[in-house]
């Protein structure tokens, strides 16, 4: 099952695809697909009408794929979390989670063109695993608490604008992270029961040809430790957004040259679809 949500930008509708492929009306269940639906139950109650034939069938030719969960509360983003990322940044793994944010208006459309932004010369690309939350987050103890708080998994490119990240911004990561539509999210929330995320094929290309083909066995911290830490400094909510960090192969690196208007990103994680970007100029 996959949780969609389907339409024009500020028009999205809630859907869910089943496992033969035909796409539901989510919308007799809930409105949109937001921390509030997460919170309340809305994956199991989702799966529980579709199973009982509760949600009519869905004529969805055309219609734009938008991020798969409305209104995030935060962005909430892990640094050099790869051993090999960390490696060809040139720099030893991290002894604790590295943490940063992005402005939530970042988040659009996996398919939504993204804005090189003025003045930028080294806009790179980054695959990631992202976890949206289902459940408060607050001081964890155990992995299985942790995994507990998962409502689903999904696609993200984390986006990022390196001479703002590091040469402008005086240890201000975020100032490199947050240009407008620096987050395509999607195509799908696939429900967290459905998903191994210690085990996950990744994969990027720039105008077809391949940057990052890696697994999330190379992450320092794993999903179920991130939720922990993050949980002893804030709070994690229903709907928010964990970008668990990128595998090596980014233009930092200084292998690849970096992203220019024209250029086309396309990014997969192995069970959770796959997403295509053109690039444009702000």
């Amino acid at each position: 099952m996959e949780l969609l949500r389907l339409g024009a930008v500020g028009e999205e509708r809630p859907y869910v695809r089943a496992a033969d492929g035909t796409v539901h009306d989510l919308s007799s269940i809930t409105a949109d697909i937001d921390g509030a639906f997460l919170a309340a139950d809305g994956v199991a109650r989702a799966r529980a009408a579709l199973e009982a034939g509760d949600l009519p069938v869905a004529d969805v030719e055309g219609l734009r794929i938008g991020a798969p969960i409305a209104r995030p509360g935060a962005v909430v983003c892990i640094g050099m979390n790869y051993a090999a990322h960390a490696a060809e940044s040139g720099s030893e793994p991290p002894k604790q989670p590295i943490v940063f944010f992005k402005h939530p208006n970042t988040v659009v459309g996996p398919d939504d063109d993204v804005l090189v932004p003025r003045g930028s010369t080294k806009t790179d690309w980054e695959v990631e695993l992202a976890v949206i939350i289902g459940k408060q987050a607050r001081y964890v103890e155990t992995d299985e608490e942790a995994l507990a708080c998962i409502a689903g998994y999904a696609v993200s490119n984390d986006v990022s604008e390196r001479a703002f990240q590091i040469e402008q911004s005086g240890g201000q990561w975020s100032k490199g992270k947050c240009c407008e539509t620096f987050n395509p999210l999607g195509p799908a929330l696939v429900p967290a029961d459905e998903v191994d995320p210690d085990n996950l094929d990744l994969k990027s290309w720039v105008n077809g040809e391949v940057r990052q083909d890696s697994n999330t066995r190379d992450m320092v911290f794993s999903v179920a430790a991130l939720i922990r830490d993050l949980s002893q400094y804030m709070v994690l909510s229903p709907g928010d957004i964990l970008n668990t960090g990128t595998p090596e192969g980014v233009a930092l690196s200084g292998r690849f040259p970096y992203l220019a208007p024209g250029d086309t990103m396309e990014l997969e994680i192995q069970g959770l679809g796959r997403q295509q970007q053109t690039l444009g100029k702000a």
